[in-house]
């Protein structure tokens, strides 16, 4: 019986992290970051007033970019949130930079195109309406 539970708790994880990984892997293709940007995310951690000034390096090709970057910053809190990024930590405690996770490492290597694939207009409007949805 207790083998039971475990084969059901083990399933629902696995259900979860599936969905963890299909929710951070829209997050990649909705947002304008090209690989560069997370590939410098993983090296060194970016600012988003860099990533703001170096659009040309970090946008994505026909993809509409940033007004400010208080803009990207808000982009850097929902990719946290997502479990794609995370905040530098210094000996004062957390910093204006973010580096990829785990999570966002392993994604990448099993598709190192997606940051540079384009979401559609119908995935666009869901992830809007989550998005907001989600900040409430």
């Amino acid at each position: 019986m207790a083998n039971l539970a475990t084969n059901n708790r083990l399933k629902k994880m696995k259900a979860i992290d599936n969905r963890i990984v299909k929710r951070a892997g829209k997050a990649f293709r909705y947002l304008p970051f090209n690989c560069n940007f997370y590939a410098d995310a993983q090296a060194k951690g970016l600012k988003a007033e860099t990533v703001f000034i170096r659009r040309n390096h970090y946008q994505v090709t026909g993809a509409k970019w940033f007004k400010h970057s208080s803009s990207i910053e808000a982009a850097f809190r929902w990719l946290i949130t997502i479990g794609i990024l995370r905040r530098e930590v210094d000996g004062q405690g957390l910093t204006s930079r973010v580096r990829l996770t785990p999570l966002g490492r392993k994604i990448l290597e099993q598709t190192p195109e997606l940051p540079d694939q384009q979401a559609g207009l119908i995935e666009h409007i869901n992830i809007c309406l989550h998005r907001s949805w989600l900040l409430r």
